[in-house]
């Protein structure tokens, strides 16, 4: 009988995909990682979440290993994101703690424990293809988990199985329920571990000292004072405390841009504001899960997850850095974020959004 490690995170996703591994006859034993150290504010729900994994394990039958990858989060995922803020960037930590964390030092540590397979609760598909697997969305759109996988590498692919990938989420409760799982009705987990339900400005300034400076309209008038750039992202319409203009329009006003070398927070009125949008932008280097030349020319694109796909011409730059022009400009391209390609249904790879640029005529 084959072995197969799931990433067991005490949530119903998990929890069925451990269900439906057993009953294919593998030989399944869970893996509860902790990648925070636990907080006294509550707001983690580690203690609570394990206590949920066992429970399943029970359920289930199954050896439950727990395994501390604190230190290697805090290194290889928490400092990225900490950088990236003080850059005045909004990085995506979720997409590198896959890379680094769960398919990185988990799935090796799964293979310390004679493990054949690695499997996780998330929904994506992993696709036999005539080069090697494949990458491919989830068929439940709503639920679809591929943009944050798209930067793990095709070895740690072709090792993993994601049992999830074909139902619906309504499906995966009606199954819990039915085997009698205890957490089938336990609520989605939401955001990061280590923000959990607490603001997110709170948060941060535990690491990122504020650094105020002005909040600006787009033709340079002084509007207020900003904490920080590291507390705004592209497109934020909360917390920016600015009141109407005498004579001006009453619409609310959106950050639009940020000027590091003056710290200067740049905002404009109107969630439709040109400036608040991009014809295309330029990525850092790639990361492919396909052959790039597939990718090159027209591809769809996400700057966010959830968003729909967006049509778009791919081109490469000398450096090797991408260009991704869009048929249709996009609202709050976020430099930090990741711009993820697909061809229909399969995830192709994807990169950094480092500049955004804006349609003919427009400044930022």
């Amino acid at each position: 009988m084959s072995r197969v490690v799931i990433g067991l995170s005490g949530g119903v996703d998990s929890a069925v995909a451990a269900l439906r591994l057993k009953a294919r006859g593998w030989e399944v034993h869970g893996l509860f990682m902790s990648n925070w150290e636990e907080d006294e504010d509550g707001y983690c729900t580690a203690a609570q979440d394990f206590q949920d994994a066992r429970a399943v394990a029970r359920e289930l039958d199954i050896p439950l290993h727990r395994v501390s990858f604190a230190a290697e989060y805090r290194q290889r995922v928490f400092e990225y994101f900490l950088s990236e803020h003080r850059a005045g960037r909004t990085p995506n930590p979720d997409v590198l703690c896959n890379r680094e964390i769960k398919f990185g030092v988990a799935l090796r540590y799964a293979e310390r424990l004679g493990a054949n397979a690695f499997a996780t609760g998330h929904y994506a598909r992993v696709v036999p293809g005539p080069d090697g697997p494949e990458l491919h969305k989830g068929c439940d759109a709503a639920k679809d988990q591929s943009y944050f996988l798209h930067a793990i590498g095709r070895a740690e692919l072709a090792r993993t199985l994601m049992p999830l990938g074909e139902l619906e989420k309504s499906a995966v409760r009606a199954e819990a329920r039915a085997a009698g799982l205890p957490v089938f009705d336990k609520p989605d987990s939401t955001g990061i571990c280590f923000i959990g339900e607490r603001p997110f400005g709170a948060f941060l300034a535990h690491f990122v000292p504020e650094n105020p400076g002005p909040i600006e309209s787009s033709d340079g008038e002084r509007l207020g004072t900003h904490r920080g750039l590291a507390f705004y992202t592209l497109g934020q319409r909360a917390g920016l405390n600015i009141g109407g203009r005498a004579g001006g329009c009453e619409l609310p006003w959106y950050v639009a841009g940020k000027d590091t070398g003056r710290n200067a927070l740049i905002v404009v009125q109107g969630r439709d504001h040109s400036l608040l949008y991009s014809a295309a932008l330029i990525t850092g280097a790639p990361h492919w899960l396909a052959a790039p030349q597939r990718a090159l020319g027209r591809c769809a694109v996400k700057v966010r997850y959830r968003q729909s796909d967006q049509p778009a011409r791919l081109e490469t730059l000398p450096d090797g850095r991408l260009r991704i022009v869009f048929e249709q400009p996009q609202r709050a391209v976020t430099p930090g974020q990741y711009a993820v390609l697909y061809a229909g249904e399969r995830c192709l790879g994807g990169a950094v959004i480092e500049t955004p640029e804006p349609p003919a005529g427009g400044h930022a």
